[in-house]
């Protein structure tokens, strides 16, 4: 798993009311010393996320809006930049196997730059995380 791959999480949670089984998209954003994945979850739902400017670290919640990804994407989407937990490439790598989790396509360099400039800054990234993502965005350049 790569930083600007996008990711379906066939099981990412239960639906407290009905008991499905919910997917969820996850963007790789980079990865730790310890080999940890960062990762930030796709949204479909503004939430008051503008469109303009992309970066966006306000209120209620920041994310980064992306536009129509296009494929499976066929609303607007924004980045949520809301603290998500580290994946661990082991386990993630047997959800792959078991086809839990599916890759289902890459962000364009140019935008992804931009993104991680933004989710950098972002409140919930963890001094941590932030290092990976600048160490990131220096490879790219």
């Amino acid at each position: 798993m790569l930083p600007r791959e996008i990711y379906c999480h066939h099981a990412f949670y239960r639906d407290r009311l009905t008991g499905e089984v919910k997917r969820k998209f996850f963007v790789v954003l980079a990865r730790l010393p310890s080999e940890d994945l960062v990762v930030r979850l796709l949204t479909s739902r503004s939430h008051g996320r503008p469109e303009t400017p992309p970066c966006y670290h306000g209120l209620p919640y920041a994310g980064f809006y992306l536009g129509v990804l296009g494929g499976r994407f066929s609303k607007q989407s924004w980045l949520d930049l809301r603290y998500l937990d580290d994946l661990d490439p082991a386990p993630a790598a047997g959800l792959r196997k078991r086809a839990v989790l599916e890759h289902v396509g890459t962000l364009d360099l140019a935008v992804f730059g931009d993104l991680l400039e933004c989710a950098a800054r972002a409140d919930d990234t963890t001094k941590a995380q932030e290092k990976a993502m600048r160490d990131e965005l220096a490879r790219l350049r």
